[in-house]
């Protein structure tokens, strides 16, 4: 119990008083916050990909793992949403909601600080996070959109939401800096290191400004499914997958923690922007986000005990 204690108080609440600030703050100042979002998406979190994937030593056998991992792991967790939405019997806005929240994790405003905390002295985990980024965008601008716009939104559209992914670019250019050794001057290191180490702190008091407008209302069953699959599930998911492929040491640490993450926040702000069921969608995001500060806990501390 205490290493529990001690993960909890040394990783997890930083992250939860960081969120707490963006929260009261929101509440006081009433901020813009789709300036902020685009702040992130667009400068301090593509800073954080280019660094870590151009600075660190790949092991390109650790990469091919990584997919078929990956691989595996998304489409069982994408199974179990719509096995669920099947078997409950729910109408298409909270079917979309059950399969988005099950399957979206939020490994960028949540994750990738976590695994900052946690890896600091190994950027292999940070990596492994960046890649679980990544691969969570496009699948938020493929499966998730498509589960709220299966009727209207067309392949073109999404595949052309997806090139326009700054985080895409920046992972593109990180390898291409990694795989030929390239250098950065100093001019260019600086100020990449100062907003990839800016992002921590915006995206989680980003994260927590969001939660403030969200209302508690009736406990639908939807979210209870949701908190199951994403924050329970998920994690035990993942390690039959990582002793099957025999994945060990800090890549397996890395992947059981990015399972147990709350779901995405993107989930709730794309239902707004396309009016499927907001208010369900959000208040999945809450509860997640709230019980996952114990759930986060615990999977740390197994990842570490098993790894």
């Amino acid at each position: 119990m205490e290493v529990i204690r001690l993960v909890f108080l040394d990783v997890v609440l930083p992250i939860l008083l960081l969120m707490t600030l963006g929260m009261f703050l929101q509440k006081k100042f009433d901020f813009h916050l789709r300036t902020i979002t685009k702040l992130i998406t667009y400068c301090f979190m593509p800073a954080a990909v280019f660094l870590n994937i151009s600075q660190s030593a790949f092991d390109y056998q650790l990469i091919g793992q990584l997919f078929l991992y990956l691989l595996l792991f998304m489409s069982s967790l994408m199974l179990l949403g719509t096995g669920l939405a099947k078997l409950l019997k729910l109408e298409t806005p909270e079917r979309a909601a059950l399969k988005n929240s099950i399957s979206l994790m939020n490994a960028g405003n949540y994750g990738l600080p976590i695994s900052q905390l946690i890896f600091s002295a190994n950027p292999l985990g940070v990596s492994i996070q960046i890649f679980i980024i990544v691969i969570q965008n496009i699948l938020t601008y493929s499966y998730g959109l498509y589960n709220l716009m299966s009727a209207s939104k067309s392949i073109l559209s999404i595949l052309k939401a997806l090139v326009r992914l700054p985080i895409i670019h920046a992972l593109i250019l990180g390898l291409i800096f990694q795989i030929f050794d390239v250098p950065l001057p100093n001019f260019a290191l600086i100020p990449l290191e100062q907003l990839a180490d800016a992002f921590m702190a915006l995206a989680l008091f980003l994260l927590g400004a969001q939660l403030a407008n969200i209302k508690l209302k009736t406990f639908h069953q939807v979210i209870v499914w949701s908190l199951l699959g994403r924050l329970f599930v998920s994690p035990a998911i993942a390690l039959v997958f990582i002793y099957v492929l025999g994945i060990d040491g800090v890549m397996a640490q890395s992947l059981l923690i990015a399972s147990a993450l709350p779901t995405s926040r993107n989930t709730a702000t794309l239902a707004l922007e396309h009016r499927v069921a907001p208010e369900l969608h959000a208040q999945v995001v809450l509860y997640s986000t709230l019980v996952s500060s114990i759930t986060v806990t615990v999977v740390i501390y197994v990842s570490m005990v098993l790894f």
